[in-house]
């Protein structure tokens, strides 16, 4: 195993663990990273494939089917696919998103950088997430690698993880304060 795994816990860190090996065995941590990143938008973006990948009572021969699908429309092969195969032969695609962050942390922790996540009511622009990812490397004295998330239910401001530690300036969490001081005081 390597020093990276013990960043990641859980089933889902041991499953990103033993793909992280294999990427660095065969030299293709980005390219696997790049494949998980796009398998993990398309699950975000898709309504209907995320409840596939959760459902428990989907067989498991018909969430191979269907993941064997929509990898090779995608043009999604090789390792990455690979491990999709295994982990829903294994009864594991429930897991699928978290193992696609618990590899992030391992591919930034290889770099050298900080995983840091941004999660916002509506989709920043470019620019945005350029200026964010610029003030959290001040912040963590190196780089950043910044992953975003859109959540309309904190309604306003940003939830922002950087490492270990967590900034929750959402309006949700705001409101969710305000109403609890009231309480407290009536």
């Amino acid at each position: 195993m390597t020093a990276e795994s013990s960043l990641v816990s859980g089933l889902a860190g041991r499953y990103a663990t033993a793909l992280f090996d294999l990427a660095q065995a065969d030299k293709q941590i980005d390219a696997v990273a790049g494949s998980l990143d796009q398998i993990g938008a398309l699950v975000e973006n898709n309504a209907d494939l995320g409840r596939m990948i959760r459902s428990p009572v989907i067989a498991r021969v018909d969430q191979n089917k269907a993941m064997a699908a929509v990898l090779a429309r995608a043009g999604i092969s090789g390792l990455a696919a690979k491990f999709v195969g295994t982990i829903t032969e294994n009864r594991r695609l429930f897991l699928l998103p978290d193992m696609i962050r618990a590899y992030r942390v391992l591919v930034s922790q290889h770099k050298g950088e900080v995983a840091g996540e941004v999660i916002s009511a509506k989709p920043l622009g470019a620019a945005q997430v350029d200026a964010l990812r610029q003030r959290l490397a001040k912040v963590a004295g190196r780089d950043v690698r910044l992953s975003t998330r859109v959540d309309p239910a904190i309604l306003g401001g940003l939830v922002v993880r950087l490492g270990s530690r967590m900034v929750d300036s959402s309006l949700r969490t705001k409101l969710f304060n305000l109403q609890n001081a009231m309480k407290e005081v009536g």
